[in-house]
């Protein structure tokens, strides 16, 4: 296939925006249109331009799903699609989930049987998504998601794992089997690597139980203990089997700490209050290794900031991090929420 001139291409998608009426985002919605016709002059296959059309297609249905409730905290739950109603896991991811509910939180699951449906059960219809995946041999909706129209179906897990972590401001893993501990794993991957924003994650196990225990310990002894991971990289995870505990975790990580954003070598970090200049300072003291260069500062919203009207109304501290710092950086926040 002979590739077109690149301007009569522009000119085509401009006069396709303009007839279908797309003002906003217009760039981006051109980005969109241009890789999907540099993939039909790339040759791909039927394969791979169905995987790359499904994936597209199930991105926006989710993107529709959560985009009313984009202003309220979402708390993923991961676990065991096996385990039955009366176990104790059950009731743990129950409770934990009415009593987030209860304090606000929208509930999101992979809208399957086991700890899924326990989650939704707890959260009750008003207060929980779904987010599903199609299998061959086994989960379909279980009943709470399925009687629901807050719930989407995808055919990918990498889809669905996507819109299960983007959307949500917490995490809950109870025990299960290869595809929790893929999630989990993710997670923390995602969180050593600073791909994703500081969240809290919580490991909740059946009260008494070793399943995470014995897992934080191949973590220490296995992976840390041979310098594959770093000593301190799981200390930012709540291990425990106190639904109270793991609602206060969830929940007190965002007491203070709003979010964060990097200009440039430097991150802001925007909170609900500022520390005092005393408190400051013993920041400065508690975390000078934290820092590249220079100390923690009050700041003023940034140029780059401004210019993106980005959260102006919150206080702010600024500071030049060490790049592979991500443990210290969670232990930051919770000093800061401990101010309040």
């Amino acid at each position: 296939m002979t590739a077109p001139d690149p301007d009569t291409v522009d000119a085509a998608i401009d006069a396709l925006l303009a007839d279908a009426g797309v003002t906003g985002q217009r760039s981006l919605v051109r980005r969109i249109i241009a890789t999907g016709i540099g993939l039909a002059h790339d040759g791909a296959d039927r394969l791979d331009l169905k995987i790359s059309a499904a994936a597209l297609e199930e991105m926006r249905a989710a993107f529709r799903l959560f985009a009313p409730y984009r202003e309220i905290p979402k708390v993923t739950f991961f676990g065991s699609a096996r385990i039955r109603a009366q176990d104790p896991l059950w009731v743990s991811a129950e409770a934990a989930s009415r009593g987030l509910a209860e304090r606000g939180w929208l509930v999101v699951t992979g809208a399957g049987p086991g700890i899924m449906e326990a989650a939704a059960t707890g959260a009750g219809p008003e207060r929980s998504l779904g987010v599903s995946i199609r299998l061959p041999f086994e989960e379909h909706p279980n009943a709470q998601s399925a009687a629901n129209d807050r719930l989407v179906a995808m055919k990918y897990f990498f889809t669905r794992k996507l819109m299960l972590v983007k959307e949500s401001s917490g995490f809950l893993c109870l025990p299960g089997g290869f595809g929790t501990l893929d999630e989990t794993l993710e997670l923390l991957t995602l969180q050593q690597t600073g791909k994703m924003e500081p969240t809290p994650i919580v490991l909740l196990d059946r009260p008494g139980g070793t399943y995470w225990r014995g897992f934080a310990r191949f973590v220490t002894e296995e992976l840390a203990g041979t310098g594959m991971i770093t000593i301190n990289d799981l200390d930012r995870v709540l291990v425990t089997d106190s639904v109270d505990a793991a609602i206060d975790e969830i929940t007190g990580f965002w007491r203070n700490y709003d979010s964060l954003r990097w200009v440039g070598d430097r991150l802001v970090l925007r909170l609900r209050t500022a520390p005092t200049d005393a408190e400051l300072a013993d920041l400065n003291a508690r975390f000078s290794g934290l820092c590249a260069t220079g100390r923690i500062e009050h700041t003023e919203p940034l140029d780059e900031e401004h210019s993106e009207r980005d959260l102006l109304e919150l206080p702010r501290i600024v500071f030049t991090p060490l790049r592979r710092s991500v443990g210290d950086l969670h232990r930051l926040i919770r000093a800061l929420n401990q101010l309040v």
